[in-house]
């Protein structure tokens, strides 16, 4: 199990795939941020803008808040100082309805180019139960087996059961989670557990902010030191799902 910032070089290349720019500075900003220090490559893919993403329509329509969105996860990758992004360019809202196939040939091109070592992503559940987290961890997990390398790992973002009372205090307060979730893992059944230094949970405090649609009411009601408390740890289990590996021919003796 991976539970030290040192550690974290050995996920080597990483690749991560996610449904809205936030998804993945709150589920792996920190393992990102200590990957790049390390050395190791690392790139981000987002389905979507994330256009839907706010209470108030009428002062963020769709088209103002991509534009926005999209601003906001530039500067927030640049503090985690990941270079390399895509967008999948899909819908907020409809990954759920978006032809499957098509997704997933999508990510094997990419997973094909980039050879990751490990792939992040949601876990079937998608953390908080939005479809568009479950679309996204099903279209991975499908190119995740038809393209990884040999040797390679799909690694789901986990809520630790230990965390249940603080994290299930502040989603209550915020509605973070539908109805039933968080789903929650055992310690035993985690690869990657960490809880961050205070500089490595003040740089990924700082990514967040700088998507400020997203971020900046949760602060201002929180305080920052409990929201550094609450976004201060990332964890994720072990996929069953693995590379397939092609049957080699057998030629003549």
């Amino acid at each position: 199990m991976i539970t030290s910032a040192s550690a974290v070089a050995e996920l080597g290349t990483v690749l991560g795939v996610w449904a809205h720019p936030d998804d993945e500075a709150y589920l792996s900003g920190g393992v990102m941020a200590l990957a790049r220090a390390a050395g190791s490559r690392v790139v981000c893919v987002t389905a979507t803008r994330g256009e839907l993403g706010t209470p108030d329509p009428v002062a963020w329509p769709p088209h103002r808040l991509a534009a926005e969105r999209t601003a906001e996860l530039a500067r927030c990758l640049e503090v985690l100082g990941v270079s390399e992004h895509h967008w999948l360019g899909y819908r907020d809202g409809t990954c759920a309805q978006v032809r499957a196939s098509d997704a997933e040939e999508r990510l094997c091109a990419l997973i094909e180019r980039i050879r990751p070592d490990t792939v992040l992503t949601f876990g079937p559940d998608g953390i908080t139960g939005h479809p568009d987290h479950q679309a996204v961890s099903a279209w991975t997990g499908a190119a995740f087996a038809r393209a990884a390398p040999p040797g390679s790992r799909l690694l789901h973002a986990a809520i630790a059961e230990r965390r249940v009372g603080a994290d299930n205090d502040v989603a209550a307060e915020l509605g973070v989670y539908q109805a039933g979730y968080p789903v929650t893992t055992p310690g035993d059944r985690l690869t990657v557990d960490l809880v961050f230094d205070p500089d490595t949970a003040a740089r990924k405090v700082r990514a967040l902010r700088a998507q400020a649609t997203q971020t900046a009411a949760l602060i201002e009601h929180l305080g920052l030191v409990r929201y550094t408390a609450w976004v201060g740890e990332e964890s994720f289990a072990e996929s069953a799902v693995r590379p397939s590996v092609p049957v080699q021919a057998v030629g003549p003796s």
